[in-house]
């Protein structure tokens, strides 16, 4: 396995479905997904080119980042995130994707160090309403997005969707457009401390559609790493 031909194999086709929708590349940003991969693996993403890496569990992401500390690359977490993990949380990415109740954004907020940076976050939606995945439901968003954005260490940039994982990708398409079409209501009603300027969606399988339904943020692992064990 080759990385650096992965990352630009990835590239070249967010490139290609830019040019589809009409979009510039250098919108789309791309964040490799490292769960139960290596910093080995992670040092050659970067050393392709990468900068933006993206972490499904805290605990995982301390046990690598001192081996990494060298790098000058920007953390997501994109995992769930359990309340009691909220500190470490803030101290470990510079993102959070999966912002998902009131509950646990008043945590981030209490938990931010006096007088540090507003912690950018994005809320996730769970517009397919599935039970075994997080995410706020769609009644719910505007009414959160208004809380958080009263919050004054956060920064809520946008939103984040998993949708169902469909042996056809395009049928995840009306997920990734329902999505974007929250966010502009969202965006409509002017709201202080509130911006939807992301649209984290679209993996290894489905980015391609995500990426033509507008994502700003697609979050690829198995397409820059290979299968995780």
């Amino acid at each position: 396995m080759n990385i650096g031909e992965n990352v630009a194999r990835v590239l070249g086709r967010i490139a290609a479905a830019c040019l589809r929708a009409g979009r510039r590349p250098e919108d789309v940003k791309l964040v490799a997904v490292s769960k139960a991969v290596s910093p080995e693996l992670i040092r050659q993403a970067y050393e392709a080119g990468l900068r933006d890496f993206g972490e499904n569990r805290v605990q995982e992401a301390e046990a690598k980042r001192p081996a990494l500390a060298d790098l000058s690359a920007t953390w997501h977490l994109v995992g769930h995130l359990q309340t009691n993990k909220a500190k470490p949380a803030r101290e470990l990415f510079q993102c959070i994707h999966s912002l998902d109740s009131l509950r646990l954004a008043e945590r981030l907020d209490r938990v931010a160090s006096p007088g540090g940076q507003r912690l950018p976050v994005l809320l996730e939606v769970n517009l397919s309403e599935e039970l075994t995945k997080s995410g706020a439901r769609e009644e719910e968003v505007l009414r959160l997005t208004q809380e958080v954005g009263r919050l004054p260490t956060l920064e809520l940039r946008g939103l984040m969707v998993i949708p169902p994982l469909f042996e056809d990708a395009d049928k995840t398409r009306p997920i990734f457009r329902r999505l974007r079409e929250l966010a502009e209501m969202i965006e409509s009603h002017h709201l202080r401390g509130v911006s939807m300027r992301e649209l984290s969606m679209g993996m290894s399988h489905d980015f391609e559609v995500a990426v033509e339904e507008g994502a700003t943020m697609i979050r690829i692992g198995t397409a820059i790493f290979g299968p995780r064990p």
